[in-house]
């Protein structure tokens, strides 16, 4: 877990410094306005930052706990893809001078402050509880995959809840674009993750 958690922290550190260059070389919209710290904008950024961490721990968790190829590439995948996007969205709030904290509930940009919250770590919707990710520690093989997949799946789908949240309500373009995009790929990795759960005998959890 540590180890884990060390890799997805360089990543997002060395990131940060592209993320703000992304944004600032966007040339749209976003190029002359700075969002406010209660903004969709700003509680986008921060509150899938912390999403977008858990899912990159799960997947290095299960990498180490299963010899499958399929769901070893998944797994790397998603948490390249995630930890790239984080430090993005890190980056966009230290060029706009924003705290990567807020007092606020998760999800209040989005009129759903605390939805979700309290339920043994699960900040928002789709997270995992620490007992889920204690258990998803503890598996190995065939039924680590299962759990990852699983957890995986309900991870995604809040996340494409507030991704296209902020598609809809995000003032910034370049924003808009990469919530949309995050959207149209977990979307797309939800049915893969259907389909290996299907191979596996089993189905996403209600």
């Amino acid at each position: 877990m540590r180890h884990a958690g060390w890799i997805a922290g360089a990543a997002a550190a060395v990131l940060v410094a592209a993320g703000a260059l992304t944004y600032a070389v966007a040339g749209d919209d976003g190029a002359a306005r700075t969002p406010a710290a209660d903004s969709a904008d700003a509680g986008f950024a921060r509150d899938m930052a912390v999403h977008h961490q858990q899912a990159v721990e799960m997947s290095y968790l299960v990498r180490d706990r299963t010899e499958d190829e399929e769901v070893r590439r998944l797994a790397y995948d998603i948490a390249q893809t995630q930890a790239n996007q984080r430090g993005m969205l890190l980056g966009w709030l230290d060029l706009w001078g924003l705290p990567k904290v807020s007092s606020d509930p998760p999800m209040t940009w989005m009129g759903m402050g605390g939805a979700g919250a309290g339920e043994d770590g699960a900040l928002m919707p789709g997270m995992a509880t620490d007992a889920e990710m204690e258990r998803l520690a503890a598996l190995e093989g065939k039924a680590a995959e299962v759990y990852y997949l699983q957890l995986m799946t309900a991870h995604h789908r809040g996340g494409v809840h507030m991704a296209e949240a902020c598609a809809a309500r995000c003032a910034v373009g370049a924003e808009r674009r990469l919530a949309q995009g995050m959207a149209d790929g977990q979307e797309s990795e939800i049915g893969l993750m259907a389909r290996m759960l299907e191979e596996r005998g089993a189905r996403p959890r209600a």
